[in-house]
């Protein structure tokens, strides 16, 4: 089975740049998420009209957080540990298609257990995001794919270089935010990464 490589937006690039961003990358990539803390719904929702314009296939749109937009727009949505559970999600919105961030075994066997579609772990590598937080190592990561059975993304501080140890344990893919989108040639460090996707 492919790998999934999925990019995240960083909250701090306007509604232009990330559609400018996101219309020049999206043949490369399985999934974009907008991770848009501070945006309202309905600027998530001009957000997701304006990628759907410029090509974005709507299957390939993730909102985070927000349940309702995703709803509305028939687009995927991954959940935080501040976000309803899977399960009340899963109960209203059936039909809708569920992520959910993980950051323990115990929680990933509990999004497993609550009916999430996938589920995203990390961080597996330093980052400039989680300073001063230890990785969880590829070990750990290791640990969570062998013990449920959706797919696990892998994020954090993940260079190129790095992908072929996420394979190796085991990982349905990876998910890069800064590494894409504040790249200063963002299709050129997507090309990197999607070469080592297989």
């Amino acid at each position: 089975m492919k790998k999934q490589f999925h990019v995240i937006s960083t909250g701090r690039q306007s509604t232009e740049q990330v559609v400018a961003i996101a219309s020049e990358i999206h043949l490369y990539v399985d999934a974009i998420h907008l991770r848009e803390k501070t945006k309202t719904a309905k600027e998530l929702g001009e957000m997701i009209e304006s990628l759907l314009l410029h090509g974005v296939p709507k299957e390939k749109i993730v909102v985070n957080d927000r349940v309702d937009v995703a709803a509305v727009y028939g687009v995927k949505v991954q959940l935080a540990f501040h976000s309803l559970s899977v399960r009340q999600v899963k109960e209203c919105f059936s039909s809708l298609s569920v992520g959910c961030s993980v950051h323990s075994l115990d929680e990933a066997k509990e999004a497993e257990h609550s009916g999430a579609d996938f589920c995203i772990y990390g961080h597996v590598f330093p980052t400039a995001s989680k300073r001063g937080v230890p990785p969880r190592g590829i070990e750990a990561l290791a640990q969570i794919v062998n013990a449920v059975h959706i797919p696990v993304i892998a994020i954090g501080g993940i260079q190129p270089h790095h992908v072929p140890s996420v394979w190796e344990a085991g990982a349905a893919g990876i998910a890069v935010m800064s590494g894409v989108f504040f790249a200063e040639d963002p299709l050129r460090e997507v090309k990197r990464y999607a070469q080592m996707i297989f």
